[in-house]
């Protein structure tokens, strides 16, 4: 692993807390979607009687978000809702989708949204308005836990997180109009339950020292109320890092951009407890590949959750996105180890300016040294004092963002 110096680990440590989006943009997404989530709860409800829930899944859910590159870009917050009192031979995928639409379109008009709701391929989205720069894409789903178990053992993988496992609605399946067994599959519960598992101690530590400074401010916590997205840990800084490592480089062609569920997986698999943003970083980029498998005619970035499910598996189609991944990896780990031995922090920005945006970069050399985990504020340990509804508090199927 490359030396660090004391200014690149410093330089390192602010770009983090750059990237790092506001509380109050994860507010505003529990907000919401917990605010769906009574929506559906309520006495009119049709959905009501199928016992829905929606939780939050994909970056938001990790922890992993990072701020848009311009203010005209708007956050994309992922929510699944599972009816529970349903099943694959209740209805189909088609009917599901219409019956979640239906009221998310009622749940637009109740609440004034000028924009109306569009139909995704695996979603509905919901567009705020214009201020509140975000939109949320919520998709249908039923439990799937029993199915994806049984696969699973009757291939000998390991079962671990299947029982939060869900199926999923997606318009380009084949049997989308027809009552089926066969369903896409998805578990965005299990994926960050191994996404935290991944963290280690310095989730456990981190996630402590939040609730303490939270209980000496007086605030009635436990640790469940302590979410992933309050805890920042070198994990999650160094996957914000190569996100925007990512996003600047394809920001002309980010149809072959690396897809962020292959970064996370792959630096997760990667990580090994590394105490600081830097040493994370580096040490994530050169174990990167170490997770690709090759079967002779294919890539494989198996989905830690399903080992049947292939991240990768549009690269065979599409074997651009291969060959980009490939130029992207080579290029960021060049990037930080030039940045790793570097001790002025003048030329680290005139290194990253291209890299990760000549404003950001200039913005972190005008100021002072970023830290590893900014301790919140009386307001925003208010703010989590009460357990949401629908939070993402530490599940444990049998044992333990796709998602996600």
């Amino acid at each position: 692993m490359s030396t660090l110096t004391k200014q690149a680990e410093d330089y390192l440590d602010a770009l983090a807390n750059e990237l790092e989006i506001p509380p109050a943009r994860y507010e505003q997404a529990e907000r919401s979607y917990k605010t769906l989530g009574e929506w559906f709860h309520r006495p009119t409800s049709s959905v009501a009687k199928y016992e829905p829930e929606v939780f939050v899944q994909g970056s938001f859910r990790l922890g992993t978000v990072i701020k848009p590159n311009s203010s005209e870009e708007q956050y994309d917050i992922d929510c699944a809702c599972v009816l529970s009192g349903l099943s694959k031979l209740d209805v189909s995928q088609a009917q599901l989708k219409t019956l979640l639409g239906d009221e998310i379109k009622a749940y637009r008009k109740a609440k004034n949204m000028a924009k109306e709701v569009q139909s995704k391929q695996r979603c509905w989205r919901l567009e705020y308005s214009d201020e509140a720069q975000f939109h949320m894409d919520v998709v249908p789903s039923l439990p799937n836990g029993q199915d994806q178990r049984r696969l699973l053992e009757a291939q000998s993988f390991d079962a671990s997180f299947a029982d939060t496992a869900i199926a999923i609605t997606d318009d380009q399946a084949a049997n989308f109009d027809n009552i089926s067994e066969d369903w896409p599959r998805s578990n965005p519960k299990g994926y960050a339950e191994w996404f935290k598992a991944r963290m280690g101690k310095a989730f456990t530590r981190r996630r402590e020292q939040v609730l303490n400074e939270m209980r000496a401010k007086d605030v009635t916590a436990s640790i469940e109320d302590v979410p992933t997205y309050r805890v920042r840990t070198p994990l999650q800084s160094a996957i914000m890092i190569l996100k925007r490592h990512r996003d600047i480089m394809f920001a002309e062609d980010s149809a072959n951009a690396p897809i962020s569920i292959i970064i996370s997986t792959l630096a997760a698999h990667a990580y090994e407890n590394e105490e600081t943003i830097g040493s994370a970083l580096i040490a994530i980029l050169a174990r990167m590949e170490h997770s690709i498998e090759y079967d002779g005619n294919k890539v494989i970035i198996r989905n830690p959750t399903d080992w049947t499910e292939n991240f990768a598996d549009k690269w065979e189609k599409h074997p651009e996105r291969r060959e980009a991944f490939g130029e992207w990896l080579a290029q960021v780990r060049e990037t930080f180890e030039v940045v790793a031995k570097e001790s002025s922090r003048s030329v680290i920005t005139g290194h990253l300016g291209p890299k990760i945006g000549e404003e950001l970069a200039k913005r972190i050399d005008a100021g002072s040294s970023g830290s590893l985990m900014r301790a919140p504020s009386a307001a925003t340990a208010g703010a989590i004092a009460s357990k949401p509804a629908f939070g993402n508090e530490q599940r444990r199927p049998t044992k333990p963002k796709g998602f996600a």
